[in-house]
């Protein structure tokens, strides 16, 4: 394994003891801990967009709808084990709205193992089914943001309109706490804190894998030339379409840990004001680095909380004016802070051996030299 990804991989591995022993210092407070959870779920959001954007040049502005698809897959689930002593078993919000019974797509939502397989696969689908006509029509660039965006604006209102089977504008809400066995996955407990913090790991050291593999060489290739790469012989589109449904699925799994977290899933996940959030926290921690989009989804997100608390009706724009000041002169996010010392360490390290030979604290190395016929063989 080259040097380069040792050094990456001890990074990601940092990085997740860091995670691990964060409890040590929140003293098991109840309310932190939900707060950190949020976090890694937006965390992996953004691993899934950096993923898209990031190494395969695909903007996607809709990165909301597999998220929220995600979110309403193990909503309705856990909607069902709530509601299992209402009448006819029927979530509230179908009382409420005159349904007599339960819809037949709803029945295989009272397995969770549907549940989990459905969050995922349909999401996956979608962006299969999306990027299969969007890549083989070679479509780029600020087309693509403008596909998925319109996709996103269109999955929303779908959601809200069918308002007796999803719960409209309100969602669902009063979910009930997940239970996996003997395990209760209570979004306030350390123990799901620890799950949430096993999941963004997870997702993390498998698209490290992706990326520095022969798959994410041709995606990084793609995004520079995707001419060039053709020519080569590659099929760009399955490559494309590929890594965005890769991408579907990570953000399907921040969907519906996104969900357990807030016990409610609503069209505000599919809203466009997260998805845009997700490109400035990618812009923020380093679009070119998924451990990097992690991380600036977290530190956005926590300066976020800590503004609104401070300031009410300016965080918003205090919040703005920090994503400027990054774009303005750290256009790589946090993760160019690091190459540009290593630049400046790089170019000052000749200037400091010059000046110590210079001083006689050096001797300079005394060039090889090969026995020729005018020297002296002993």
């Amino acid at each position: 394994m080259p040097k380069r990804i040792n050094k990456a991989l001890l990074v990601y591995v940092l990085f997740a003891v860091i995670l691990l022993v964060v409890p040590t210092f929140v003293g098991g407070d109840a309310y932190l801990l939900n707060k950190f959870s949020r976090y890694l779920a937006l965390g992996i959001l953004a691993v899934a967009l950096s993923l898209s954007w990031g190494y395969g040049g695909i903007l996607n502005l809709g990165q909301g709808v597999t998220f929220g698809i995600g979110a309403y897959g193990i909503a309705m689930y856990l909607k069902l084990a709530a509601s299992a002593s209402n009448p006819g078993g029927l979530p509230d919000f179908m009382g409420w709205n005159n349904v007599s019974s339960l819809p037949w797509f709803w029945q295989p939502f009272h397995h969770l193992s549907f549940a989990l397989l459905a969050g995922i696969g349909i999401p996956v689908l979608v962006a299969i089914v999306l990027g299969w006509f969007m890549f083989r029509a070679r479509i780029v660039g600020v087309f693509v943001a403008i596909i998925t965006l319109a996709m996103l604006v269109v999955t929303n209102l779908l959601f809200i309109d069918q308002q007796r089977y999803t719960g409209g504008f309100n969602g669902m809400t009063n979910l009930a706490i997940l239970k996996v066995g003997p395990v209760s996955l209570d979004p306030y407990s350390l123990t799901f804190y620890y799950f949430a913090s096993g999941l963004l790991i997870v997702i993390l050291l498998a698209g490290f894998y992706i990326v520095n593999s022969k798959f994410g060489l041709v995606l990084r290739a793609i995004k520079e030339n995707p001419d060039r790469v053709r020519f080569l012989g590659y099929d760009v589109a399955i490559y494309q379409t590929v890594a965005f449904a890769i991408s579907g699925a990570m953000a399907a799994a921040a969907g519906m840990l996104y969900a357990m977290v807030l016990q409610f899933a609503s069209p505000t996940f599919m809203g466009v004001a997260l998805s845009l959030s997700v490109v400035i926290w990618c812009a923020v921690g380093g679009r070119d680095s998924l451990l990097a989009a992690a991380i600036g989804a977290i530190l956005v997100n926590a300066l976020q909380g800590t503004l609104s608390n401070q300031f009410l009706d300016t965080a918003q724009l205090l919040l703005g004016a920090v994503f400027v000041l990054v774009v303005l002169f750290l256009p790589r996010g946090l993760a160019g802070i690091s190459e540009v010392f290593a630049r400046k360490a790089k170019r000052s390290a000749p200037a400091v051996v010059a000046g110590a030979q210079a001083t006689g604290r050096l001797k300079p190395e005394a060039p090889d030299r090969k026995p020729g016929k005018h020297a002296e063989v002993r």
